[in-house]
């Protein structure tokens, strides 16, 4: 069942068109991954789906972008609501410069939790689901910026999956980790598929190749090719699609 659509979505900042006619629908319970070479649209279009893009002033959308089949951009869509519903980790780590333990509950206070034991069970429950906690469970009140690189981006994901998101939005999260951190935080994406939907922007070909189901290949604002993984990376149908991956451009 697809939980993410967008229908002939057109995007334009100002008077230059980002995207053009791209229309796509994400199955619940995957990870998708969106490729391409930079300035082909991918970010843009990956935070269409929790209306990022609205923080920057000359957006202009055009088309259905549609969240468990729910038109999101309708005038009565809470956006507070949606990004509780769909959660971003961004390219760098993030961690506000606050406790390890107030950095994952942030998003619960703001929602106006106040209870000390569900505050503390919500984040344990998510450092466990980041894979963090048997690193972090006793310096809970250190500095999240004390943290490792890897350790810093992990609990961002921790702070994202506090709030029981339905969807997960990850803009090149590994980009700046090394090669362990990467494959732990690519080692979690795969565990967290049984829980959430994850939709993945990275430059990174194997990580794609290893991490997806499905994998999107975007150029010039428009979706070139879209199908399982496997095939598109072993059997691409576009020619585009073929010179990309075979690293002829991008």
């Amino acid at each position: 069942m697809a939980i993410l659509e967008s229908k002939s979505v057109n995007v334009f900042y100002g008077d230059k068109k980002v995207l053009d006619q791209v229309s796509l629908s994400i199955d619940e319970h995957s990870i998708t991954a969106l490729i391409g070479p930079s300035g082909c649209g991918k970010s843009t279009f990956l935070r269409l789906f929790n209306r990022m893009n609205d923080f920057i002033s000359d957006f202009r959308k055009e088309g259905d972008v549609l969240v468990e089949g729910k038109e999101i951009y309708a005038r009565d869509v809470s956006t507070e609501d949606l990004r509780k519903r769909v959660g971003m980790v961004f390219q760098r780590p993030n961690p506000f410069p606050k406790s390890i333990f107030e950095n994952v509950i942030y998003g619960l206070r703001l929602q106006g939790i106040k209870q000390k034991s569900a505050l503390n069970e919500a984040c344990e429950q998510a450092l466990r689901r980041a894979a963090l906690w048997d690193e972090v469970n006793g310096i809970l009140t250190r500095s999240a910026l004390s943290l490792s690189g890897g350790q810093q981006q992990r609990l961002c994901i921790a702070r994202a999956l506090a709030v029981d998101p339905v969807i997960l939005l990850l803009d090149e999260p590994a980009s700046a980790l090394d090669p362990i951190s990467t494959a732990k935080v690519e080692e979690l994406l795969s565990e967290l598929k049984k829980t959430c939907t994850l939709v993945i922007v990275t430059h990174n070909m194997q990580q794609a190749s290893r991490i997806s189901d499905k994998t999107a290949f975007f150029n010039l604002g428009k979706l070139i090719e879209y199908d399982d993984t496997k095939p598109l990376f072993d059997h691409p149908h576009e020619h585009d699609t073929q010179r990309y991956l075979s690293g002829k451009f991008g």
